[in-house]
């Protein structure tokens, strides 16, 4: 019987249950934009959670109608187009009233001035729409495609529902949901902590 039990909580785990990772402030360059802030290509601190994708060791500085946000982050590879990502807590302290979109989703978004070593440059700026990220085998074991609106039950010390969450589905994604920081103090996120999967 108890072997039986762990059968069924693992079935259940593997298709109810994601870990969730925190999103801070940060931003994506072109080729071009990068040689501009700095005059070279981005340089590789570490790896983050999602196949080929990393911090850099170049930061920047952000700079909006009403303040600014030193030392934000770079993630790598240079993408086509640049773009900033923030926390609409970060639109207020920048004054920029930035779009909830998915990342690359950037037409008519507002401007941000970034500031770098040697140069500085205009970016469309958006707060980043929560999504999750699965490999095509993952979005089958779950029950899921590409585009499809979900809802996460966070397992963390303040349990909050989080609705309308992407997901995202390619070859190269490693599972998880990605909260920007305004999302994970409100539910007392700690790193490791799971979310429970509800279709809508």
């Amino acid at each position: 019987m108890e072997e039986r039990a762990e059968k069924i909580v693992e079935f259940l785990e593997q298709r109810l249950l994601v870990e969730m990772e925190a999103s801070g402030r940060h931003v994506h360059l072109s080729k071009e934009d990068a040689l501009t802030l700095f005059g070279h290509n981005l340089t590789e601190k570490g790896p983050l959670s999602q196949p080929g994708q990393f911090v850099a060791q170049e930061r920047v500085v952000l700079k909006g109608a009403k303040g600014t946000l030193e030392r934000v982050a770079v993630l790598g590879p240079c993408r086509k187009e640049s773009q900033v990502e923030i926390s609409l807590t970060d639109g207020v302290t920048l004054g920029i009233d930035a779009p909830i979109r998915l990342s690359g989703n950037t037409k008519g978004a507002p401007q941000c001035k970034v500031l770098g070593e040697k140069g500085s440059i205009s970016a469309p700026t958006i707060v980043a729409q929560n999504h999750l990220h699965l490999t095509p085998e993952n979005a089958k074991l779950y029950g899921v495609k590409d585009g499809q609106h979900i809802s996460i039950r966070t397992l963390t010390r303040r349990p909050v529902r989080f609705d309308h969450v992407v997901v995202r589905v390619h070859e190269s994604f490693a599972p998880r949901v990605h909260l920007d920081y305004d999302e994970a103090n409100a539910c007392g996120f700690k790193k490791g902590d799971l979310g429970m999967m509800i279709r809508e």
